[in-house]
């Protein structure tokens, strides 16, 4: 193959390899890349573990897997007496290195994982309870517990926080966005950033996470501008296996055909994809692993309506594209109101987003305005003052038949939008079947997002709780192990974060100690064997 870009084969990555060969304890003389022709046997580099996605999950888990450990600091005292006494019983130990289970047996939370549940009580103990307490864990960095791993990400470490609308807070507070070993405010202090909000813009966390990426010594195990087009098993015949005895009994399964061909057995995960070089070009890599984590999050995909017209220029699926029209001018002027549909909190920034650049809103939602699933019902008012201004609006300022729609917003409960039309107009249905065609300047769906795993089988409709369905994160999350986020239905594949439910940063941290517990015991397992030679696989597929 000719790379259309300066940087060759034997250049990408290349920095990689070399820190890499010392701590796999062999001399390693290729890149973990390979071109279109190469023979998967050849003897490449695999890793131990390969992560794709580098926002917080991705962040969080390169921390642990780097030999990160949190132990209960000397002088604290769990507010949990049950949870407090467990700690005390192995306090010489890390809590890596603890029985999760045990731990996390009673305890509640706002997570449905129980090690979720579990890291958030020690690093933010009754924080839903309304107290400030500090954590009861203090770190050490043991380089012995280090494991060999890769984060590949789309743009630079935070991963999404980069593309969010600037101008709205978060939805958490500060504390809660950070990460294990550095608060949000010693970096606001360090950067001289005054923080004058327990809320914080996106750009400020963003800049925190790459921030936190450099300062813990974890940006050799990150790769920016990647692109993953495949995870898939690699395959070869049992007779093929007998050097490799090794590898064999720790990470792979035994797969027996059904039409009577030979046993096959389940290799390393192969991950392809493409780096974008300096110059817009694309380079492409293959690297191979024992073990792949995913931590893509759930914004690669805006959630869609699927109805006729909503593929029209003038329909938008995302905040950013709503931001740059306003910015250009584009609804400077515009008689006709904005459209947004969706009663989430994005659409309410949006609604915020408009209504402060004096463009009128008509608001569309499926839901009623006293349905107790709505988010607005959830949050403090005092806390959050301007989402329960729009969500004001929305149960007092609801269309009527004398209502006038030039006004400033107007917000239609209990609607679906059937149809957009070429000519910039809205067919919108009532719970009763009554019909209505509204005039607009611009439309703005705003209903969610989902995961974009077309790199896996099938999409990854095969891993979640219903099986040959999307992945979402709340009808449809990966269906993992609770303790150790190993996929059920799929050996040797993690995932961490909104992919298992987990939205918050706060709870997304315990999915990266589940894995890290998982790996370091079958890293120990596996150099036991070795050293006990009972096996010397060779560590590559």
């Amino acid at each position: 193959r000719s790379y259309s870009g300066p940087e060759t084969e034997g250049q990408l990555l290349n920095s990689f390899v070399q820190y890499f060969g010392d701590s796999l304890g062999r001399k390693v003389k290729r890149m973990p890349l390979i071109e279109e022709t190469v023979l998967p046997g050849d003897p490449l580099l695999t890793l131990p573990v390969v992560i794709i996605g580098n926002g917080p999950s991705g962040i969080c888990l390169s921390y642990l897997l780097s030999g990160y450990r949190p132990y209960l600091s000397p002088e604290a005292i769990h507010p949990n007496p049950v949870l407090h006494t467990k700690l005390e019983e192995a306090r010489h130990l890390s809590i890596v290195d603890q029985d999760l289970e045990y731990l996390s047996e009673g305890l509640e939370g706002r997570s449905s994982n129980p090690v979720a549940v579990l890291f958030d009580t020690l690093l933010h103990p009754d924080a839903d309870f309304g107290y400030d307490y500090p954590p009861v864990l203090h770190w050490k960095l043991e380089q012995h517990n280090y494991i060999p791993h890769m984060v590949l990400g789309k743009g630079p470490p935070g991963g999404a926080w980069h593309s969010m609308e600037g101008s709205m807070r978060t939805i958490s507070f500060g504390d809660w966005m950070e990460l294990p070993g550095l608060t949000f405010k010693e970096w606001a202090a360090s950067k001289r950033r005054n923080i004058k909000s327990d809320r914080v813009m996106p750009e400020e966390i963003a800049c925190y996470y790459k921030h936190y990426v450099k300062v813990m010594g974890l940006q050799k195990n990150f790769r920016d501008n990647v692109y993953i087009t495949s995870v898939s098993r690699l395959y070869r015949g049992k007779d093929d296996e007998d050097r490799s005895q090794l590898n064999e009994n720790i990470s792979m399964q035994h797969l027996e055909m059904e039409d009577g061909q030979k046993s096959l057995i389940k290799r390393n995960w192969e991950v392809r994809g493409y780096q974008r070089a300096t110059d817009g070009s694309h380079v492409p890599f293959c690297l191979f692993a024992e073990n792949v984590a995913l931590a893509t999050g759930t914004f690669d995909s805006p959630g869609r309506l699927q109805v006729e017209g909503e593929d029209f220029p003038f329909v938008l699926h995302s905040m950013s594209d709503f931001g740059a029209a306003i910015s250009k001018g584009k609804l400077r002027g515009k008689a006709d109101p904005v459209l947004i549909v969706g009663a989430g909190l994005t659409a309410a920034d949006a609604v915020l987003c408009a209504y402060n650049n004096n463009i009128p809103v008509i608001h569309v939602f499926r839901r009623r305005v006293t349905d107790t699933s709505l988010i607005f019902k959830q949050l403090p008012k005092k806390l959050y003052p301007e989402y329960h201004k729009v969500y004001h609006m929305m149960c007092t300022q609801s269309h009527t038949v004398d209502s006038n729609l030039r006004s400033a917003y107007t917000s239609f409960p209990e609607h679906n939008v059937l149809s957009f039309k070429p000519e910039m107009k809205c067919v919108l249905q009532s719970a009763s079947g009554l019909k209505k065609i509204l005039k607009f300047s611009v439309a703005l769906v705003l209903i969610g997002s989902h995961p974009n795993l077309f790199f896996l089988k099938d999409q990854g409709h095969s891993i979640g709780h219903h099986s040959n369905q999307p992945i979402t994160c709340k009808g449809n999350p990966i269906e993992i192990d609770p303790y150790t986020y190993e996929c059920t239905k799929e050996a040797n594949l993690f995932a961490l974060g909104p992919l298992v439910g987990d939205n918050f940063v706060r709870f997304l941290k315990g999915g990266a100690l589940g894995i890290a517990r998982c790996l370091a015991i079958r890293q120990k397992k596996k150099h036991e064997l070795i050293e006990s030679g009972d096996g010397g696989g060779d560590g590559v597929p």
